[in-house]
């Protein structure tokens, strides 16, 4: 077995076997096959694809690449979920406490922002004194404790992926479902939850802009988790507008504390409690609107955000902040977007404003950039809402002193506003189980 044969057999459309996708990777990862031919192998996937079978095993070989988290302790009840990246995405802030106040043993790896859209281990970290580098052992003690934790991946969690990963940045194959279904799913099976949901955006402000693609990648995540033995269902939402209010760090920590304490029912609480209910009904095998019920009633009652509370707490987080976000560093600038003209916003560019938070610094443009905790955007108008001239529709959070005409006009160039009313996008598309 060669890796030239493997990458001929791909080129001319056939299905490898479990047995040359393991030499493949296992060489990868442990230097024996150079980056020429794994980017040759990946380019003849962009283009024959790969069957599901293939999937599932370049998948099951990636996850197995490096460490394995053992959740089986918590039998049934270990669940994590799995966003495919967003601007205004603060959905684990609020999911994973609302889930937990309910029984659930919600262990999750995260990762840092990077481009246009936020990381949870970034928002987590603005909050002073929380740290996300946990040991596997506080890891799984947490859990066991709290029923919450989310850390920052390890090293050596799919070392596989983060090495491929690394290769298809740089020779134009991400765009490839496969790839991506087992970039993603390697990492979640590495994870161990035993239940998986997976929210995936479509739209502007998403990696999977058509709405097709990101149907194909929904389904094809979840046949993989089952085929893998993971409980799973995938939820397409959304990403033709920011979700909620806010982008950048503190501001969305800020915003998912006040979903928590039941002081917004907007978008994003409605996204949140979608997912929630994805989540319960799998822990729980109970009807969906039984779900959807015990999730709510966990806001109401003050719950989850008890727990969130404790969770921060558990982390070495100073939740003064939580019980009081006016405590939150500020930016030492706010200047506001001003509309000038009347009508309807009909559009947003959301992986613009998502770039334009970076801009403010709120974000990283590359690996190991530093990123302002308080920079970011509060956004007044959204897509259908009438404004007028002179409406202040955003305003913009930060400590850089560039000037304020360009930032405001970036944010500005991002939307399109009409003389007619446009009709709100669907929130939620599909579940899909």
């Amino acid at each position: 077995m060669t890796m030239y044969d493997i990458i001929m057999k791909k080129r001319r459309g056939m299905e490898l076997s479990d047995e040359e996708i393991a030499f493949f990777i296992s060489g990868y990862v442990s230097g024996s096959i150079p980056d020429y031919q794994a980017s040759a192998l990946c380019m003849a996937i962009c283009f024959q694809g790969m069957s599901d079978r293939e999937i599932a095993t370049l998948t099951d070989v990636m996850a197995k690449s490096g460490d394995m988290m053992d959740l089986s302790a918590f039998g049934n009840l270990s669940v994590d979920k799995h966003s495919t990246g967003g601007v205004g995405d603060k959905t684990s802030l609020i999911v994973c406490p609302i889930v937990a106040s309910l029984g659930g043993k919600v262990a999750k790896m995260s990762g840092r922002g990077l481009g246009h859209t936020g990381g949870t281990i970034d928002k987590l970290e603005s909050v002073p004194g929380l740290t996300t580098s946990l040991s596997d052992e506080r890891f799984l003690s947490q859990a066991k404790d709290i029923g919450i934790v989310i850390a920052g991946q390890t090293k050596n969690l799919a070392p596989a992926d983060k090495k491929l990963y690394a290769l298809r940045d740089v020779t134009a194959t991400v765009d490839s479902i496969p790839l991506i279904t087992a970039s993603i799913m390697s990492k979640k099976l590495a994870g161990g939850a035993k239940n998986l949901v997976l929210d995936v955006k479509t739209g502007s402000g998403a990696f999977m802009k058509s709405y097709d693609d990101a149907l194909c990648l929904a389904r094809c995540m979840v046949n993989i988790g089952k085929s893998c033995g993971r409980n799973t269902t995938a939820v397409l939402t959304d990403m033709d507008r920011p979700l909620g209010r806010a982008v950048g760090n503190t501001l969305e920590v800020i915003e998912a504390i006040e979903v928590l304490q039941g002081k917004r029912k907007d978008d994003l609480y409605e996204v949140c409690i979608t997912l929630a209910t994805e989540m319960i009904i799998l822990l729980k095998n109970i009807s969906r609107s039984e779900a959807r019920t015990m999730a709510e009633e966990s806001i109401t009652d003050g719950s989850a955000f008890a727990k969130m509370k404790e969770w921060i707490a558990a982390q070495g987080g100073d939740i003064q902040y939580i019980e009081d976000t006016s405590k939150f560093p500020k930016a030492s600038r706010v200047i506001p977007v001003i509309s000038d003209k009347d009508g309807y916003i009909s559009l947003m560019n959301t992986e613009a404003i998502g770039s334009v938070a970076v801009t403010l610094g709120a974000g990283r443009t590359k690996i190991g950039d530093e990123i302002d905790y308080s920079a970011g955007i509060i956004i007044e108008k959204k897509t259908g809402d009438y404004v007028k001239q002179g409406d202040t529709i955003a305003y913009l959070y930060t400590n850089y002193n560039t000037e304020s005409e360009s930032l405001t006009e970036a944010y500005i160039s991002a939307l399109c506003i009409s003389d007619t009313p446009v009709a709100h996008s669907k929130l939620i598309y599909e579940i899909i189980r």
